[in-house]
């Protein structure tokens, strides 16, 4: 669904609401000049908190964060269950009131002048049904370009690009309800995108589909990121998806922003996660003493020769190497085994939700 759809507040009326939007946007405090908006950054957060409940059964969702994503970058937000990041998404779209903190979005304030703030804005939510099932894929693309202010007419070739690119064309004239359900979450990135949005949010994009779909989406995401400089931030659980197409990642626990790098930065502060040593020599006796001596997490038979894998730091490989060497071990290879995306966050996090 687009934001323009889930603007409006309980217990307030669409014209309620209305004016009083109306009424924000008169005001010049909720929003810079026109040269300062056009450098600012596409999302800026600060501050941001969120507590729900109340007294000592108070839970604290969000504590104080903040972070900002640059026009035309790929950001994505990690981290495990219960760490704030869809009361951190949820407040930057409007969904959720923050007790404090602000969220600007191309400089304009999104609580004091939301209407401007969300003009360009769009989101794919998982849990929540993105499209309508009863309408063809087509005219779901036609639909949320429409109610984004944008004639479907006018970009009709931008339709019928992505219905290919998506592996679509064949099914654009078939109701959604009647496709699978990978199917169904590229109709939703593809209403996304059916618009002018520059400002996307992500939630789980690739769930469902089967790695050849998602190997699809990622390529076509990053094709179409830089053709259209679209800002993205992508919340997934998928950490290939996150490497293959983030310029930068933000770990959230316990409701605080605990990194915020490169993902290259990120795997460059870890020494290797160990190391694989190929031989001849590696008899049943001397993998058993390997085993009493270091933390050997995989043996591999090789025709003639064994892999042993040790997980250790570039510390415990020297005392490795040393303890081969008293062996008289011939050793034909040696690699590292090089932290992923997926091993800092489980450390970064302390375990949680592996």
């Amino acid at each position: 669904m687009t934001i323009q759809e889930r603007r409006e507040r309980p217990g307030q009326s669409a014209e309620e609401q209305s004016a009083e939007e109306h009424s924000s946007e008169e005001q010049s405090s909720g929003s810079a000049d026109d040269s300062q908006l056009a450098e600012s950054p596409a999302i800026a957060v600060e501050g941001l908190r969120k507590r729900f409940g109340s007294g000592s059964e108070a839970v604290t969702a969000v504590d104080g964060v903040s972070f900002t994503v640059e026009r035309g970058s790929v950001v994505g937000l990690l981290g495990p269950n219960g760490a704030g990041k869809t009361t951190t998404i949820k407040s930057i779209l409007g969904m959720v009131l923050p007790d404090a903190g602000s969220v600007r979005i191309h400089g304009t304030d999104v609580y004091a002048n939301p209407r401007r703030a969300y003009a360009h804005v769009d989101a794919m939510l998982e849990g929540a049904r993105n499209d309508y099932w009863r309408l063809t894929v087509r005219e779901n693309l036609r639909y949320f370009a429409t109610i984004g202010g944008v004639d479907p007419d006018s970009i009709a070739d931008r339709h019928d690009r992505l219905l290919d690119k998506l592996d679509l064309a064949d099914v654009a004239d078939q109701p959604v309800r009647n496709l699978s359900r990978g199917m169904k979450q590229k109709v939703s990135l593809a209403s996304v995108l059916a618009g002018e949005a520059d400002v996307i949010f992500l939630d789980e994009p690739t769930l469902g589909l089967d790695v050849e779909s998602s190997l699809t989406l990622r390529r076509e995401l990053r094709r179409i990121v830089a053709e259209r400089n679209l800002t993205v931030i992508v919340s997934s659980h998928d950490m290939d998806v996150i490497e293959d197409i983030c310029d930068r990642v933000v770990i959230m626990n316990e409701g605080r922003v605990i990194a915020d790098d490169t993902v290259e930065n990120l795997l460059r502060g870890f020494d290797a996660r160990g190391y694989r040593v190929t031989s001849p020599d590696f008899d049943e006796s001397l993998v058993a003493d390997l085993r009493d001596r270091f933390e050997v997490v995989g043996v591999e038979r090789l025709g003639d020769r064994t892999r042993v894998e040790v997980a250790t730091d570039s510390d415990g490989f020297y005392a490795l190497t040393a303890f081969l060497r008293s062996r008289d071990v011939t050793l034909d290879a040696v690699d590292t085994v090089d932290w992923d995306l997926e091993d800092v966050f489980v450390e970064l996090t302390g375990g949680k939700d592996r």
